[in-house]
């Protein structure tokens, strides 16, 4: 299998979810950016703007990019870009990248840019948390929040109502069962019962079961 058939189980799905369930997300992965986020105020995916500001030197590329624009509840005017980025597979110019965008980003909009990481990659031990290089005295540095799906452990995800436990499971359960499709049906049975049992409505549990139908592919 190659890099970018092994991604495009993955992309896709996330993409969406995130964008249907941003609020939940960040609350999952980086409750404390959740908690300066005024909710009252609209939230905007900048998905075709971000997409002209990578665009060169990245055609083909396959990634699960996300640009929002939030406003903070600091009792002020005040908005800033989140830029997210799920990445599931190892990478080493990966720091630089994320780097590079935020610098971009912020060369285009002139306002506060946090970005953020999930590794969703199968090494425990790749995980890269900042950019930085320094010469003849000047130093340059960009740190980002990263989570790792790996640190989750299945008794949190099952204790969890958050649609994203149910996201991270299937998502690793993707992984474990990469060559075994009688597994990954019997895993993908398994969480799709498993909405029913957390007591989420049906719009949930509709469009839950499609992402999971979508990330976790049979033959």
């Amino acid at each position: 299998m190659t890099e970018n058939e092994t991604r495009a189980e993955y992309d896709s799905p996330w993409k969406e979810a995130i964008t249907f369930y941003f609020q939940p997300f960040l609350a999952f992965f980086f409750p404390h950016v959740h908690d300066a986020i005024d909710w009252t105020k609209n939230y905007e995916f900048l998905d075709k703007e971000f997409q002209q500001i990578v665009r060169q030197g990245e055609t083909g590329r396959k990634t699960t990019d996300k640009l929002v624009k939030v406003w903070l509840k600091n009792g002020q005017e005040t908005w800033l870009l989140i830029h997210i980025e799920v990445q599931s597979q190892r990478e080493t110019q990966f720091a630089k990248r994320m780097y590079i965008y935020n610098c971009r980003i912020f060369d285009r909009y002139d306002r506060p840019v946090l970005s953020l990481a999930v590794l969703a990659d199968e090494d425990p031990n790749w995980r890269p948390r900042e950019y930085r290089y320094e010469i003849l005295g000047g130093r340059t540095v960009l740190e980002f929040p990263t989570v790792k799906l790996l640190d989750y452990t299945p008794e949190t995800l099952a204790e969890s109502n958050n649609p994203f436990a149910i996201i991270v499971t299937a998502h690793r359960k993707t992984q474990t069962s990469r060559n075994d499709p009688n597994r990954r049906y019997r895993e993908k049975l398994r969480i799709a019962k498993s909405l029913y049992q957390r007591g989420y409505d049906r719009r949930d549990i509709v469009e839950l079961f499609r992402l999971i139908d979508w990330m976790m592919t049979l033959p």
